[in-house]
């Protein structure tokens, strides 16, 4: 099974993965952790060019293509593999990122954004995709606190609302597949809804 964490700058999304990992093997899962972009040698080469501060020069196409280029290379070096083994696949983040982040926050043509995802996937759509929601200001006030900032949080207030409009309109259009856990709420009470999703679906 293939499940994706999402969400805002700020959500939480990160932290949740390790302890949710060790809580499904416990229980005797074989999970496999992972992240994007990174991931993979080549992939964490990539997100270090996306992330660095010094590039802000960087074109919204240019940015979307990189992407692309570290997320083939973990579905087809990682994910792919792992399922095709009968793991789970918990990543921090997938392709829902680029077209909230890439498409709606930059606003660029919806349908071309799709159409590099798919070609850079195959196809591959995670079977469960969770969205961690929190207002804007919220998240980025967490990740100035974590010092943790990078050329993407650095964007203005008015595209990181975008790309929160993006996620809630993603989750409108495909309910089936999303999940909405309320990330603005203490650590422990997020981390037992993310729990007892990841459950739920795995007992179907």
């Amino acid at each position: 099974m293939f499940i994706t964490l999402e969400g805002p700058e700020g959500s939480g999304k990160t932290s949740h993965i390790p302890p949710l990992v060790e809580f499904l093997r416990e229980r005797g899962y074989h999970v496999f952790p992972t992240r994007e972009p990174g991931g993979t040698s080549i992939g964490e080469q990539i997100r270090a060019v996306i992330h660095d501060l010094k590039n802000a020069e960087m074109h919204p196409r240019t940015e979307t293509l990189l992407y692309q280029a570290a997320r083939a290379q973990i579905v087809e070096e990682v994910i792919r593999p792992r399922l095709e083994r009968g793991e789970i696949v918990l990543s921090d983040r997938y392709f829902d990122s680029t077209i909230a982040y890439q498409g709606y926050g930059h606003g660029q043509e919806l349908e071309q954004v799709r159409q590099l995802v798919h070609y850079a996937t195959g196809g591959l759509t995670p079977d469960l995709t969770i969205l961690l929601d929190l207002d804007v200001e919220t998240g980025l006030q967490r990740k100035v606190r974590q010092q943790e900032w990078n050329r993407l949080d650095a964007y203005t207030v008015e595209f990181h609302r975008r790309v929160r409009a993006g996620y809630l309109e993603l989750v409108r259009q495909e309910p089936g597949r999303w999940r909405v856990v309320d990330a603005s709420r203490a650590w422990n009470s997020v981390q037992e809804d993310l729990r007892s999703l990841l459950l739920e679906a795995l007992r179907r």
